[in-house]
């Protein structure tokens, strides 16, 4: 039977066909929505990233600031992604990020253990991996291998941390590194591993604990946004492209020395 398409009246097989693709571009329509937002987490590693509000953790970019909290915002402004920013603890995070397109983790050291579990944007700052001592300490370092004697504080998912367990040395680690000056000043650890400008940092802040000592700087590390491998490289390539267009204006200078004390 001929189709009566003069009179605009499709066939049963061109009616069918019509709605097929109708449901079709209704069911890939929110998925093209959701690719364009970007889920991007940190903790707070203060003056690296911190919550303005005192607390933990932060549920949108606006409770969030600190040096690479700056940065990564810099490069945002310079493309065409909605996002969400959230803090929660490094661990929690670093997990949830892994195996979750267009999610992203800040701020993430990039070293050779990692370079594969995640694609990279950066570089934002470097840390200093630094071993401090109590206020009354009289520890000592040349080396790294002068401090296997020590037990040392850290916490889980951190990649300074990790390092010196891998390496056989003796770390107590817990979820988040609040409350490391603490245990240095109870004698619960020797030594506290953590970056050159957040321990004097958190240790005040926290604690009102002043004149840690940084005995030993063994290692620095460029920091980076790491975006989990499920996420398009194109999304991964425009990030890059914003960060390099931000750097590059100037938007990036003095972040740093805003922060430091």
């Amino acid at each position: 039977m001929p189709a009566i398409s003069g009179y605009g009246v499709p066939t049963p097989l061109t009616f069918i066909r019509r709605v097929a693709c109708g449901l079709l571009f209704l069911s890939l329509a929110p998925a093209a929505v959701a690719e364009d937002k970007l889920y991007i987490f940190t903790e707070n590693y203060p003056p690296y990233n911190a919550s303005t509000t005192g607390q933990g953790f932060a549920h949108n970019a606006d409770d969030i600031a600190g040096i690479c909290t700056d940065m990564v915002k810099q490069m945002m402004e310079r493309v065409d992604y909605e996002y969400i920013m959230k803090m929660r603890d490094w661990s929690r995070a670093y997990d949830w990020v892994q195996g979750r397109e267009n999610h992203a983790l800040f701020c993430t050291a990039r070293t050779d253990e990692r370079e594969d579990q995640f694609q990279w944007v950066g570089p934002l700052a470097p840390i200093k991996w630094t071993l401090f001592a109590a206020p009354d300490s009289d520890i000592e370092l040349d080396s790294l291998e002068d401090a296997r004697q020590y037990r040392i504080a850290g916490y889980k998912g951190d990649v300074m941390s990790d390092y010196l367990v891998n390496e056989g040395f003796e770390v107590i680690r817990n979820v988040s590194g609040d409350q490391n000056p603490r245990r240095l000043t109870l004698g619960q650890a020797d030594l506290w591993v953590t970056d050159g400008l957040v321990g004097p940092l958190v240790a005040e802040e926290e604690h009102g604990i002043t004149g840690l000592k940084p005995v030993l700087v063994f290692r620095e590390t460029p920091m980076y946004l790491a975006v989990s491998t499920e996420t398009d490289p194109e999304i991964v390539e425009d990030l890059q492209q914003g960060l390099d267009e931000a750097r590059e204006s100037g938007a990036l200078d003095g972040i740093i020395s805003r922060y430091q004390p």
